[in-house]
């Protein structure tokens, strides 16, 4: 299996990105509607958005993440690996992608959102560095599963 290649995701993307998206986060999915608006901020000379795809030398997305950064502060909207792809550090690639736009934003935090009981994916969080600060009760629905609020000061800020 060879690696994928890590791109810009564009509007052609959605289709393949929505049915990932349905199969990794059934309960909870985003709606088409959301990764528009989402990508509608995310060109552009006030681009507050990055979103990336992970594809396979066939084409297949397999795949993708999100960042918004505003004043500062940036929010890791999402990240999704096909379950193919769990174990091979694709989840890693597309984060550091996500941090290294966070540093082009001027964030000075990124902040991210994961479900209490997504341990693999929190494992991945610490290993970059972020520190839990907090629950949002009963943020993932249906099923009441709370969120763990984890925060990454990005190195090398200054303030003048």
């Amino acid at each position: 299996m060879s690696a994928a290649t890590l791109r810009e995701m564009r509007w052609w993307d959605l289709e393949p990105v929505l049915e990932l998206e349905n199969e990794l986060f059934p309960e909870d999915a985003w709606s088409p509607g959301m990764f528009w608006s989402e990508l509608a901020h995310a060109r552009g000379p006030k681009a507050t958005r990055r979103y990336v795809v992970a594809e396979t030398e066939d084409g297949t997305i397999v795949g993708y993440a999100g960042l918004a950064a505003a004043g500062g502060l940036g929010d890791v909207q999402t990240i999704a690996v096909d379950r193919d792809q769990w174990g091979t550090g694709l989840g890693a690639r597309l984060l550091t992608d996500l941090l290294q736009h966070a540093t082009a934003f001027e964030c000075d935090e990124v902040l991210l959102e994961v479900r209490v009981d997504n341990t693999r994916a929190q494992k991945l969080y610490e290993r970059f560095g972020f520190e839990p600060i907090g629950f949002r009760r009963g943020y993932y629905q249906p099923g009441n599963i709370d969120a763990l609020v984890m925060r990454l000061t990005v190195q090398g800020t200054e303030t003048n």
